[in-house]
């Protein structure tokens, strides 16, 4: 019998055709008399708002996990830029996005479209440098990349948050310079708003899930955030999370779940195997056990701080908007810095408190953290968070594998590491499974 009323939800569809349209409208920019940009997910995007609303970007890591998730295409990506001479050890989006450019071939059909320019951030130890190989295989497409890699946000000071936003008025004259276009500080101005709004209402939305039974679970949350990680800064992704927001406060109140037999609540950890999301479908179908997210599903675009409680809650939104260029360059890059995934780039420490913090608040069971080798920059220091949750009176399984390369992913294995985990946790499976 259900434990729970569960139904769809009402946005999926929605959903589905922002990211649809989101990659046909990189393809097809050129035809419309538009410009194309690549930069990653943390690429302060805002500030391409301000050279005019044809401008389409496509973003690093969404891309080469939508590689990853197709198999077939993916292998012959990664053995194509093997037999490039890159190692196998170097993060898996990055050797997913150069295979796609290798082979010419776009993940979403036809030919790999080519940028007319490169925006990027540095803090992963990949990024720079993913685009400057990127360029160089393009023939030399025009490269900016902002360093943000200026230390925890509770450390930071007027000296470090200049040293950014300044970076950022100069990639703005940079923008011009390359493109032969005016810059439009309203339209910037409005983007930063629509980011601030995006990321804010993202956390609100994760916050819903504390309750029981979970009205999301991540399986289908990964197909919501990434939407922010396409373009944050964009009305439509702003307003959609506002209609959200809306959408899951209502499961709540009507007591719709994710899992209809809810009976155990866990969190992961970084990106998942994108070949094997049906590990989530039975983790929900053997056990009754929901995923409620996990650090980087809330935080990767997600903006947090701790309260005064100690309590781990969404940032406020800014009081009002910036009021001109220099000030939106300013809250904007004050903004990102406090990204919860920025922080532990530099300690272990950062990511343990917040981990800690989601797995009480959350009421969780458990914590599976993914030894993922495809992703040098989120898996570190993930040894002593293990110990620090253990610590805690966490427990914890882990698993090994890569978010983007299948081969590095044993299926078998770890569904034998869930059911020993949920045995240990003395969860049951459900009757008939």
């Amino acid at each position: 019998m259900r434990k729970y009323k569960t139904e769809p939800l009402k946005l999926w569809n929605k959903a589905k055709d922002i990211r649809q349209r989101y990659y046909e409208d990189y393809a097809k920019a050129h035809e419309k008399g538009g410009l194309r940009w690549a930069g990653g997910a943390w690429t302060f995007d805002a500030l391409t708002y301000g050279l005019g609303d044809d401008v389409y970007p496509l973003t690093s890591e969404p891309y080469g996990a939508s590689c990853a998730f197709n198999r077939e295409f993916s292998n012959r990506c990664l053995e194509e830029t093997e037999k490039h001479g890159w190692a196998r050890d170097l993060c898996a989006y990055m050797r997913n996005y150069w295979g796609s450019i290798y082979l010419d071939e776009y993940a979403f059909g036809g030919k790999f479209p080519k940028p007319d320019f490169i925006f990027q951030d540095h803090i992963c130890c990949s990024h720079a440098k993913w685009y400057q190989v990127v360029s160089e295989i393009e023939g030399g497409i025009p490269f900016f990349c902002v360093d943000v890699s200026v230390g925890p946000y509770r450390e930071i000071d007027n000296n470090r948050l200049n040293y950014v936003a300044g970076q950022l008025m100069d990639a703005i004259e940079w923008l011009e310079k390359v493109t032969k276009r005016k810059f439009d500080d309203k339209k910037f101005i409005e983007a930063c708003w629509n980011d601030f709004r995006s990321t804010n209402l993202w956390a609100q939305i994760c916050m819903e899930n504390r309750k029981i039974p979970a009205p999301l679970e991540e399986k289908t949350m990964y197909s919501l955030y990434v939407l922010a990680t396409l373009k944050k800064a964009s009305k439509e992704v702003a307003d959609f999370y506002a209609e959200l927001l809306d959408e899951v406060r209502d499961r709540v109140r009507r007591g719709i779940a994710a899992v209809e037999n809810e009976q155990c609540r866990v969190m992961t950890d970084t990106q998942p195997p994108w070949g094997f999301l049906n590990v989530f479908r039975y983790l929900e179908k053997v056990y009754g056990c929901v995923s409620i997210g996990s650090l980087y599903t809330f935080g990767l675009e997600g903006m947090w701080v701790f309260d005064k409680n100690g309590e781990f809650v969404p940032r406020p939104l800014p009081k009002e908007k910036p009021k001109n260029r220099e000030e939106a360059c300013r809250m904007l890059a004050d903004w990102h810095l406090c990204k919860p995934e920025y922080q532990h780039f530099y300690h272990p420490k950062y990511k343990s408190e917040m981990m800690i913090a989601i797995a009480k608040q959350w009421k969780l069971n458990g914590v599976m953290l993914h030894y993922n080798r495809g992703c040098e920059g989120l898996s570190l220091g993930i040894a002593e968070n293990r110990l620090a949750l253990i610590k805690a009176g966490i427990p914890v399984m882990i698993f090994e594998g890569n978010m983007g390369d299948e081969r590095e992913f044993d299926e078998v294995r770890t569904m034998q590491r869930i059911d020993s985990f949920m045995e240990t946790l003395g969860i049951k499976r459900l009757e008939g499974k």
